[in-house]
């Protein structure tokens, strides 16, 4: 059985010869270092500060109480990215830069501009006033949003579209007002104190209940509209620069404003802050979780539609689509696999559900000329992945497939008699006869066609990939 090729690890130089090197600061190594050192410092310095605004026994009671809500809320997220997972050291890195980085900077920020105000004005009642619904809003927001531009930036290939930006951005704000609530609720237990009451009274309790419980999503909520800009933005084509600019800089303009009427909403009476939760939190938070949702259903349809490709190319088997389409085949064909394998073979599936997606994806940019420069290589790697997880992937899917059947019909119809009941057709054909590929491929087909070993017409002389049906080998 033919195998796929390796991949370099490093390109080659302009005249083919041994590989470049890259510059020391490109080296992986050196750069995730320096982001740990500089993650790990913002945290010690936050730690010094809101233990010294709140002392040791506030410290700890706000610390037990703001946890509470962060497990909630970042398996939410979690949860909204199972489609096309994104790896977890974006998500820990996002968490810590709200928790640690963007902590600081408001706190930094916040005080200095808020006793710069109070000297220039005389009036620190207004200072305070002007503090809460002006400079924090803008200062936490731009904070914040510095970790969804770096993951954008640095991350480019796991930041793919308006789920991927809400993940990061929502992450980064759970992180962000974790730190907070720590520092809130420390300091209502140190009013508690001075006032003669033992225990959780009933500043803290007071505090707890509309940070922790009424509005545990708020700070994500803001930030998470930043998150749809870069969302909307990288699904925009390369050359689309002023939309990638502007669309963004409206979703921050968005979150800042939101914020701003958050923090002001003690100012609208004695009920303002119930007013403006029930009548802009409660429906904005709604709106957005209506249209992840749909994002995510979207997408899931992009898979169906997109990897038929690779099914006639012979690269997926003919249930494939469908099952990677479904979260609920999905998870059927995970557990198949541990049942079967073990952990390892569950793993495994669970990667190759992954890059299906993203292969899916990949193909769906293409088609609509916003594909990077790398598609080619990309697509390579993708399959190669794909192909390197073959064995535990496909009776899994097929068994996902198998059981759709006979939960629908009653009785089992694997392959793609499955899916000319469930679907009314075999495959769809979305791209007629043939199968357009992006850049002028002209022999407009996936890698892996059918016509035997030899060149691949648009990539060289030398095929990237065998061109035999894998599941006929």
């Amino acid at each position: 059985m033919a195998t796929c090729p390796p991949y370099p690890t490093h390109p080659a130089g302009p005249t083919g010869g041994a590989p470049r090197h890259a510059h020391w600061w490109h080296r992986r190594w050196v750069r995730y270092g320096a982001l740990s050192t500089l993650l790990a410092l913002s945290g010690l310095v936050i730690l010094a500060l809101v233990r010294e605004q709140t002392g040791t026994e506030g410290f700890l009671v706000g610390l037990g109480l703001a946890v509470l809500p962060v497990p909630l809320l970042v398996a939410s997220f979690r949860w909204l990215d199972r489609v096309e997972p994104g790896p977890w050291r974006n998500l820990l890195f996002s968490f810590a830069w709200g928790a640690c980085a963007a902590a600081l900077i408001a706190i930094v920020a916040n005080s200095f501009a808020t006793r710069w105000i109070a000297t220039a004005t005389a009036d620190p009642s207004h200072a305070d006033t002007l503090g809460a619904t002006v400079i924090a809003p803008v200062v936490e927001e731009l904070a914040k949003a510095a970790a969804v531009l770096l993951v954008f930036l640095f991350r480019r290939r796991d930041f793919t579209g308006i789920v991927d930006g809400v993940v990061i951005a929502g992450v980064t704000a759970t992180g962000f007002a974790f730190t907070e609530n720590i520092l809130y609720l420390g300091t209502a237990f140190g009013t508690d104190q001075l006032t003669g009451d033992s225990g959780i009274a009933s500043v803290t309790a007071a505090t707890f209940f509309v940070r922790v419980i009424m509005s545990p999503f708020a700070h994500p909520l803001f930030t998470v509209l930043t998150g749809i800009g870069f969302g909307i933005a990288a699904l925009s084509g390369d050359r689309q620069h002023v939309r990638r600019v502007l669309l963004p800089l409206l979703g921050l303009l968005f979150a800042m404003g939101m914020h701003a009427l958050w923090n002001g909403s003690s100012a609208f009476g004695e009920y303002g802050f119930f007013g403006v939760y029930a009548t802009l939190m409660v429906p904005a938070f709604g709106l957005l979780t209506w249209l992840v949702i749909w994002t995510r259903q979207r997408e899931l349809r992009t898979v169906r539609e997109e990897l038929p490709a690779y099914v006639a190319a012979g690269w997926l088997s003919p249930s494939a689509p469908f099952t990677l389409g479904s979260m609920r085949d999905r998870r059927v064909a995970r557990q198949y696999a541990r049942r079967q394998g073990g952990r390892k073979a569950a793993r495994a599936v669970a990667q190759y559900e992954a890059y299906a997606t993203s292969l899916a994806f990949l193909r769906h940019r293409g088609r609509r000329g916003r594909a990077g420069a790398d598609y080619v290589v990309r697509e390579q790697e993708l399959l190669h992945e794909l192909w390197a997880r073959r064995e535990f992937a496909r009776p899994a899917l097929e068994h996902a497939a198998a059981a759709q059947a006979w939960t629908a019909y009653g009785h089992p119809q694997p392959g793609p008699a499955v899916h000319q009941q469930l679907y009314g057709s075999t495959y769809p054909q979305p791209y007629g006869p043939t199968y357009p590929q992006p850049y002028g491929h002209p022999h407009g087909q996936p890698y892996g066609q059918l016509n035997g070993p030899g060149p691949a017409p648009g990539y060289g002389s030398v095929a990237p990939y065998p061109l035999y049906n894998p599941y006929r080998s």
